[in-house]
């Protein structure tokens, strides 16, 4: 009789298990295809015309991520992207950014008919909402009539995500992005020239230089991204320089050199 009851306690725990592991399969599945329908929405309805400057003008400050508990912070994307993988799938594929320029940047104008632009974008084994989410701001925040083309360029990427997941969404964009994949792992100065080779052709302050004098070589200031929170920080106005051992670097700018009508508007 013990043996009996134990054999039905044994299966009917084993029955409970199973049905447990069925339930969390099943609501996996419908989490994941919720979000990939989520992402897919927005998508679908963008026009480059439409979702041009699609920064916050109106505030200064950065929206903060919050650390909810420790898993947040212990989170094992950091060994594998460099980054916090939970509160970035928590962003999403879009983010709108606050505008981290000078005021007197918005009272500048440019000549409508400049060159258009080719951007190169290059990643390997890259966390997948925050490839998106750079490639959704070049797309919402580049005038449509200056963007000829992305190009992505991946490195040998071994992540599922980077692989069918990617080429159906850049579905969506066709037309306007191109998609490389080395046949081997180049490193990213290598990639970028094969990036540049694919360029059809060569954005708005950056094209403006150039186009005065075809001899320039431009770099923008690069705002920070913090690797833990993600939160978004303007950076400070600085200039790309090399020591002498040819390592890049950012060099601070005196005060001096931003003086005159234009602050710190003016090229560097």
């Amino acid at each position: 009789m013990k043996n009996i009851i134990a054999q039905c306690l044994l299966c009917g725990s084993m029955a409970i298990g199973l049905w447990t592991v069925l339930l969390i399969a099943y609501f996996h599945y419908n989490e994941e295809t919720r979000q990939l329908k989520k992402t897919q929405e927005p998508i679908k309805a963008r026009s480059l015309g439409k979702n041009v400057y699609r920064q916050n003008h109106d505030s200064e400050e950065t929206p903060k991520q919050n650390i909810k508990d420790k898993t947040d912070v212990l989170d094992p994307g950091f060994e594998q992207y460099g980054l916090n993988a939970v509160i970035s799938r928590r962003l999403g594929i879009m983010r709108e950014v606050p505008d981290s320029r000078d005021k007197l940047c918005h009272q500048k104008h440019y000549p409508f008919n400049l060159p258009t632009a080719s951007i190169i974008i290059c990643f390997h084994n890259e966390e997948f909402h925050a490839l998106f989410r750079t490639l959704s701001s070049v797309m919402n925040l580049t005038p449509h009539h200056l963007l000829e083309e992305i190009i992505l360029v991946d490195d040998m990427s071994e992540i599922d995500d980077l692989k069918e997941k990617l080429d159906y969404l850049l579905e969506l964009f066709r037309g306007k992005i191109k998609l490389v994949r080395n046949k081997k792992r180049e490193g990213l100065i290598r990639s970028r020239m094969v990036g540049a080779s694919r360029a059809s052709v060569w954005l708005e302050p950056l094209l403006h230089a150039i186009d005065n004098n075809h001899k320039m070589v431009v770099c923008p200031v690069i705002d920070v991204v913090d690797e833990t929170t993600l939160n978004y920080t303007a950076a400070p106005i600085v200039r790309g320089a090399f020591d002498w051992n040819l390592n890049f670097r950012w060099d601070n700018v005196f005060s001096y050199e931003l003086d005159g009508p234009e602050g710190q508007s003016k090229p560097i």
